[in-house]
């Protein structure tokens, strides 16, 4: 039998609900419950009001969930060592289970003691703060917040630092959904990684970083107890300005972790007891990366800024908070190598010329340690500082430097002559002279810097990587990179290029070219145009490979004008050289270039022609790993098997275009060998490896440069003022700038394998005599005259040694006509010729 339930009519139900509502009454009769009621409606109304003025529109815990700090960018080498970051922030993002205990026990004892039992909001804090905001109010001081951890968050993350009661109210509530949507750990992980703690350092153990020099997990008790005072205001505990206000916040943290229970009293008193033991702020820099603070970096952040980017309102990968990890193409011993070289080739030019002068001008009078530190001078070297001079009686100066220390500089040490005048520069020195200065024994001795500059630039001719750069003495002088910005004359440097056109269109290395007067007519106004080689002589008829060994500026112009001006600029354009007009004095180097783009064209010589786009930049992964950018985009089947098989290794496909004949640039770089054995670079000859490469000197010479190297490794570099001016009749690049690549070859190339170029396919070696282009032994190609590679006649010893004297087609072109008079018939006359005397196609 099933009961029913009661209905509404029946008397028992019906009595139930008199009974309740008679209670109801009776309570209510109370005027304190009346009270209490009224108390706890208005309560609601206010709250609902309070939500519908300000909860509404706050940040949703999406956005929270969805939050990630700012970054910095970090940059690796070629070798995946870190070097270097950008960013304006200083903050390494950590997970929880990597905060020591200790840590977390000291920052809940000085920050939020209930913060594992309250709900997002410490009701007696927060009243108490609430009290002190009105009773402060108009007083000027500001109220202590009374905010815990949650709270903290909900400011410095999503509302700002607003000082109101309405920015409290909006705290509030987002601390409540904080709540809701984290766990307490996600809560702290939040909170230690993104607090502000001083001297840019953002999070612990960014913060750690900065004032000890550690890690978190090394840090000591003490030192992690003065971490803890920082949250509050960083500048007030200051260990350089107010060491004891900070050692008493210290003492105050130790003893709240005792009270809590987080360290006994004797771990307590010897925390107390040890020194704040923080390091100078100007030490907090890694050597890493003030080692690399140049100019390959700038050129690296004003490529990642161009491509992502500078700040959060950019995107998500923006350079200076976005969290890249950025693998770079600069190899730290070869960058090394790069700016000691140069530095060194600036100093040694300089050297005789004296003392240029003081390099800026302060106050010496109250902080002058402070104002030095601002001139930023770019010293170059380890061993030289910047110092200021702060009196100078009789034979000695006092100078200081920007840590406040200081030092002597006696008048032996700054003996060396004022430049342009001849009295020593001691007599010159000033009070509030900035100058250069290096130790030497217990004193100071005076250095200069160098009025003259210049660029080099290094590149893997296999994959067109930028190893090193260096754009001047020092960046931190002057930050215009002359290795990519600077617009120099090459000189003699460009003429490979002519001669390759040349060999394109007919020419061989054994062609005979007349070293002789050319001169070209440009119109009525200017009248005629002759040109002449460096030295001012000539040398007759000669083969091509001696006149670009010689760098003939006469046998230049002569090929140029034969092959054709408008095929010699294409060529220089393909090789991305420059785009200049087809006008003869371009072929000896007067069109403008960068030391990037012409060491570049270099490298496309050692890799057979292949097109090459320079790089510094190898891949790109954002702050989860995932790559973003790859300078390398060809694919590569296999690359990424789970299994190898054994047989060779996948590589990618070979997809670079050609932009000259390979066996065009074979034959450029093989002649450029001779360069370097006979012509204007033997000072390189004792490298004990193949090298080619030119020397370059231009107009002036206002410019000198030197670019070549080995099959594995292309350099170039030039000197030059940057106001451009005569470097004096002595400069040359064989006499200036090739010494700078041999000493940076000897330091690179040491430990670098002995190869020799590779030819491409179809290449035959043929001898001949190189001043008379006469064969001397070797079986000519039939089908390509491209094939026959022209080696100088030197013969082994196993050769019979016999005399080579000149053919009857030297003794033709000693007789007839160059340059835009020849006729098309007499060139060809000369061609038949050689083909009936068994000559080269």
């Amino acid at each position: 039998m099933v009961e029913s339930s009661p209905s509404l009519d029946s008397p028992s139900l019906r009595q139930r609900l008199i009974a309740l509502r008679e209670a109801v009454r009776k309570i209510f009769a109370r005027r304190w419950v009346r009270w209490l009621a009224a108390f706890a409606g208005l309560l609601l109304f206010g709250w609902l009001i309070l939500w519908l003025l300000f909860a509404r529109d706050l940040p949703s815990t999406d956005r929270l969930l969805a939050y990630e700090p700012p970054l910095p960018t970090n940059l690796r080498a070629i070798d995946g060592t870190p070097i270097y970051s950008f960013a304006r922030e200083r903050r390494v993002e950590l997970a929880y289970d990597e905060f020591p205990p200790q840590l977390i026990h000291a920052f809940l004892s000085a920050e939020d003691k209930t913060f594992f039992t309250h709900g997002g909001i410490d009701y007696p804090a927060f009243a108490n703060g609430v009290f002190e905001y009105f009773t402060k109010m108009g007083s000027g001081e500001r109220a202590r917040g009374g905010s815990t951890i949650t709270q903290q968050i909900a400011k410095n993350l999503l509302l700002g630092d607003e000082y109101s009661p309405t920015r409290k109210i909006k705290e509030a509530f987002l601390a409540f959904r904080i709540e809701n949507a984290l766990t307490k750990q996600q809560i702290l992980e939040l909170y230690l990684n993104q607090i502000f703690l001083g001297r840019n350092a953002y999070g612990v153990q960014s913060a750690a970083r900065a004032y000890f020099g550690k890690d978190v997990g090394d840090l000591t008790l003490p030192e992690i107890a003065y971490l803890a005072t920082l949250p509050k205001a960083p500048s007030n505990y200051s260990p350089e300005r107010h060491a004891d206000r900070a050692l008493t916040r210290r003492a105050y943290v130790l003893r709240e972790m005792q009270n809590n229970g987080y360290i006994s009293a004797a771990q307590r008193a010897e925390a107390e007891a040890a020194p704040l033991g923080t390091i100078r702020r100007s030490d907090t820099r890694r050597d890493a990366e003030r080692r690399y603070d140049g100019y390959f970096m700038e050129e690296v952040r004003r490529e990642l800024i161009g491509r992502y980017g500078e700040t959060d309102a950019s995107g998500p990968h923006s350079v200076y908070s976005g969290g890249l990890w950025v693998r770079t193409s600069l190899d730290p011993a070869v960058q090394k190598a790069t700016e000691d070289a140069l530095r060194d080739g600036l100093v040694r030019y300089e050297a005789g010329r004296g003392w240029s002068g003081a390099a800026a001008r302060i106050d010496t009078r109250g902080d002058w340690a402070q104002r030095l530190a601002t001139v930023n001078l770019g010293v170059g070297y380890d061993d030289w500082r910047a110092a200021v001079v702060l009196a100078k009686q009789g034979e000695r100066a006092e100078v200081g430097f920007a840590d406040g220390s200081t030092g002597a500089l006696p008048s032996w040490g700054a003996a060396m002559p004022r430049r342009g005048i001849g009295d020593t520069a001691f007599q010159y020195l000033k009070v509030g002279d900035v100058i250069a200065v290096k130790k030497q024994g217990a004193d100071w001795v005076l250095r200069t810097i160098p009025n003259v500059s210049g660029g080099m630039v290094v590149e893997n001719p296999h994959t067109g990587q930028i190893l090193a750069m260096q754009g001047g003495f020092d960046a931190r002088g002057a930050s215009f990179n002359r290795a990519t910005q600077a617009m120099r004359q090459p000189g003699s440097s460009f003429k490979p290029f002519v001669y390759a056109a040349a060999l394109d269109n007919g020419m061989t290395p054994a062609s005979i070219i007349v070293d002789g007067p050319f001169c070209v007519y440009q119109s009525a106004l200017l009248g005629r145009k002759c040109f002449r080689n460096f030295s001012g002589g000539n040398a007759g008829s000669q083969t091509l490979r001696w006149g670009v060994e010689q760098s003939r500026n006469l046998m230049t112009v002569r090929a140029a004008s034969q092959t054709g001006m408008k095929k010699v600029v294409a060529t220089a354009k393909a090789m991305g050289i420059g785009d200049y007009p087809p006008l003869l004095a371009y072929s000896l180097g007067a069109g403008e270039t960068t030391v990037l783009k012409l060491t570049n064209a270099y490298a496309m010589l050692a890799n057979n022609g292949r097109e090459l786009k320079p790089t510094m930049i190898d891949y790109v992964q954002d702050r989860h790993g995932k790559v973003i950018f790859r300078a390398d985009t060809r694919p590569c089947e296999g690359c990424n098997a789970r299994d190898w098989n054994g047989r060779p290794m996948p590589r990618p496909r070979m997809r670079a275009r050609q932009a000259m004949d390979p066996m065009t640039a074979y034959q450029v770089v093989h002649i450029l060998e001779g360069v370097v054995q006979r012509g204007t670079a033997t000072i390189l000859r004792d490298l004990g490896r193949p090298l080619f490469g030119k020397t370059g000197t231009s107009t002036g010479p206002t410019n000198v440069w030197f670019v070549g190297g080995s099959a594995d490794l292309v350099a170039g570099v030039y000197l030059g003022y940057d106001q451009p001016r005569s470097l004096g009749g002595y400069a040359q690049g064989g006499t200036v700038a090739a010494p700078i690549f041999k000493q940076f070859a000897q330091v690179a190339m040491k430990d670098m394998e002995v190869v020799p170029f590779r030819a491409p396919p179809g290449i035959r070696m043929v001898r001949i005599d190189r001043r008379s282009g006469r064969r001397v032994f070797g079986a000519w190609p039939t089908s390509d005259p491209k094939a026959a590679v022209i080696w100088e006649a030197f013969k082994p010893e196993s050769e019979p040694r016999r005399t080579i004297r000149k053919d009857e087609i030297v003794r033709r072109a000693e007789r007839e006509p160059t340059g835009p008079a020849r006729s098309r018939a007499a060139r060809d006359s000369d061609s038949d010729f050689l083909q009936s005397q068994g000559g080269i196609y």
